[in-house]
């Protein structure tokens, strides 16, 4: 490897046999021993399904990882995305040294922490002092070097009043928490961190985040960091890998792996309609459709765009209104609007119309959830991302300038010059 490449992963694969544990393994183990001692290949590497959840394998083995090749450079904050089972945290573990690969080989200069589970690491019986100092020997660190560090670790987890108390006693948030600050201030050269830190609170993971990046800017130290939270992963990671049943299917800058992960994983359309006995909500109220008003095949900015929610009202005098929340492409959450009119209904179809408004969102793909609201605030239906637009822009506002405008949203702000004084 060259001096900047800290992190390698060559042909790494990993195959898993399913069914019960030790179910016939015998007969393969010995027939693996035969091909050895004769300077075969193991016969098993040639068979085995691809990692794909949603078809049913021919084969008892799975290749839960197959052919993965990447390179990690000093200071780099990789994100490894894919969708559920893709094979992230068998990477992560395999990376960790927590189990190793069926084929290939992973070279790595430096220690390395990971924290891929609440409690990866601590013994239940020990405090959690004792395991700070446990966590440091496993890195190879000597008690001095520990100690200079123990007050810094117990300070940004804020566990310090059961620091002394048996971590089996501490709740998930609070060990995610303290496992963090072991892993984050005992300096490794590569921090490996799982969705695990999901487990904390909003301003803990805030704080973790603001750690990642400091230690990846100022320590020069590399973090590999797995997550479903796809604005973490924008904010702080500088180049992505898209995992996909076991597979590379990219690995580049972290906008170009942001979209294609959810492009890949999106299966949403601009409208949605269900028949009376498959609509979602109960016996009070159902939605019966959801789509955006359009008269071309393209959502421009400059133009208002409607939603529209049809819903059926099943008894008389309820109340009933519509939500809608808007999340951008990556996963940053924009906005929500009730319709707050709160009138008593009769029974029948209604049709509840949202306007978006001209020159408010920028370009880009937006999805949109649907609450459906009763009396006293009961939620009978919420449907999560249920529709997405794309939107494009005729540039009607643009005059010479042809470059892009980033953001969220983008505003046609009224402007006026007028002179102070004349030179």
């Amino acid at each position: 490897m060259t001096d900047d490449i800290i992190l390698k992963a060559e042909d790494i694969s990993k195959q898993y046999r399913l069914g019960q544990v030790g179910t016939g393994t015998l007969s393969h183990d010995l027939n693996r021993w035969w091909h050895s001692i004769r300077g075969k290949e193991d016969p098993y590497l040639k068979i085995g399904d691809v990692n794909n959840r949603a078809i049913k394998g021919q084969s008892d083995y799975v290749w839960a990882l197959k052919d993965i090749n990447f390179e990690v450079r000093r200071g780099e904050v990789l994100g490894i995305i894919g969708k559920n089972g893709a094979g992230k945290s068998t990477l992560l573990k395999i990376l960790s040294k927590v189990t190793s690969p069926t084929t290939g080989v992973i070279k790595s200069k430096g220690r390395i922490a990971s924290l891929l589970e609440v409690g990866t690491g601590f013994n239940p019986e020990l405090t959690g002092r004792e395991n700070i100092f446990l966590n440091g020997a496993i890195l190879g660190m000597t008690k001095k070097e520990i100690s200079s560090k123990i007050a810094e670790i117990i300070d940004f987890s804020g566990c310090e009043r059961y620091i002394d108390t048996p971590t089996k006693r501490y709740s998930s948030g609070m060990t995610v928490r303290l496992a963090f600050a072991v892993a984050a201030f005992l300096e490794p050269e590569i921090l490996v961190i799982d969705e695990v830190l999901a487990v904390g609170d909003a301003e803990f993971q805030k704080k973790a985040i603001g750690k990642m990046q400091d230690i990846s800017r100022q320590g020069g130290r590399t973090v590999l960091f797995v997550s479903h939270n796809m604005a973490a992963v924008k904010s702080l990671c500088t180049r992505g890998i898209v995992l996909e049943n076991g597979m590379v299917s990219f690995q580049g800058n972290i906008d170009e792996a942001l979209e294609i992960y959810n492009s890949s994983s999106d299966s949403t359309s601009s409208k949605i309609s269900w028949l009376p006995e498959e609509a979602p909500g109960n016996s009070n109220a159902k939605i019966a459709a959801i789509r955006f008003y359009k008269e071309s095949d393209l959502f421009y900015i400059e133009d208002d765009i409607a939603l529209e929610v049809d819903f059926w009202n099943f008894c008389d005098n309820q109340t009933l209104n519509v939500s809608v929340s808007i999340h951008s492409s990556n996963e940053v959450y924009i906005m929500s609007s009730p319709n707050l009119n709160r009138i008593p209904l009769k029974a029948g179809k209604y049709k509840s119309v949202c306007t978006i408004p001209k020159d408010f969102l920028n370009t880009g793909k937006y999805y949109f959830s649907i609450l459906l609201v009763g009396d006293n605030f009961e939620i009978i239906s919420q449907l999560d991302k249920i529709v997405s637009i794309e939107l494009n822009e005729r540039g009607d506002h643009r005059a010479d300038y042809f470059g892009h405008w980033s953001g969220v949203v983008r505003p046609y702000l009224t402007w006026e010059n007028s002179i102070i004084e004349t030179l």
